[in-house]
């Protein structure tokens, strides 16, 4: 039997959710690749594998999108590792590096920009060690693990998680399962009872993975900061969120 392809985040808030694929045995049929978001949507877009755990951004470049789980990487409301790093207030900011790692958190971020915080900062695309030229006014989106080794050299530090639930007062979605043709419901029922057992096996996974900072705590982290159900207060937010992407394309075509 052919193996069915997925591509997944490689980031720390995606370990319990592969933790339970493994467990569950699904690996044995599953062609497992792991990359940064971006890289994850542009695998999915070119039809390289069947399915993935994309940026939500990237849902309306596909001709077929199919959201094939109940599991996801959210946040409630404090994501923590999808921040604005800045040395002076956001007021003050006339420039912001956008991380080149997810098109969901750029498209946040200058959706946040515009309508909550007010301001017209100029967008820089980032290379790799952009978030070396935080200084003065200028500021860096940086998500993901490395945002950890930031939190204590800036200080000022905007989570758009939470920026954005204090705009909307809704979760946010930052990456979903996602397929270009409806799978069958046999496979999702198992894949979604890996994912279960995943996010059920936190506490014991959390003594098995190394902490990236001595001081950061990941029990907190995957049970406060990251939220996996995609349940239908995250729904709701994902639909706005496609919405305001789609009206700004049109506002820019």
């Amino acid at each position: 039997m052919k193996k069915r392809s997925l591509v997944a985040v490689s980031y720390l808030n995606t370990k319990p959710l592969l933790h339970g694929i493994v467990h569950e045995g699904l690996d044995q049929e599953l062609d497992i690749q792991l990359e940064i978001p971006s890289v994850c949507a542009a695998k999915l877009e070119q039809r390289k594998v069947d399915f993935g755990l994309i940026p939500v951004a990237a849902i309306p470049s596909l001709s077929s999108p199919h959201i094939i789980s109940d599991f996801c990487i959210g946040t409630e409301r404090t994501v923590r590792t999808v921040c604005i790093f800045s040395d002076v207030p956001i007021e003050e900011i006339d420039k912001i590096y956008l991380d080149f790692h997810s098109r969901t958190s750029v498209q946040l971020c200058q959706i946040l920009c515009e309508e909550y915080w007010k301001i017209t900062p100029e967008f820089i695309p980032a290379q790799e060690g952009f978030f070396d030229h935080i200084q003065s006014t200028t500021a860096a989106l940086v998500i993901g693990d490395r945002t950890i080794a930031l939190e204590e050299k800036h200080p000022y530090i905007y989570d758009l998680g939470e920026a954005w639930y204090d705009h909307t007062g809704l979760p946010f979605v930052f990456a979903a399962w996602v397929s270009h043709q409806k799978m069958d419901d046999d496979f999702i029922a198992r894949f979604n009872a890996a994912m279960q057992v995943g996010v059920e096996m936190i506490p014991q996974l959390i003594y098995l993975l190394p902490k990236p900072d001595p001081n950061f705590d990941l029990e907190t982290y995957f049970t406060e900061n990251i939220s996996y159900h995609l349940d239908s207060q995250k729904r709701a937010a994902l639909d706005l969120f496609l919405k305001k992407i789609e009206k700004r394309s049109l506002q820019t075509a």
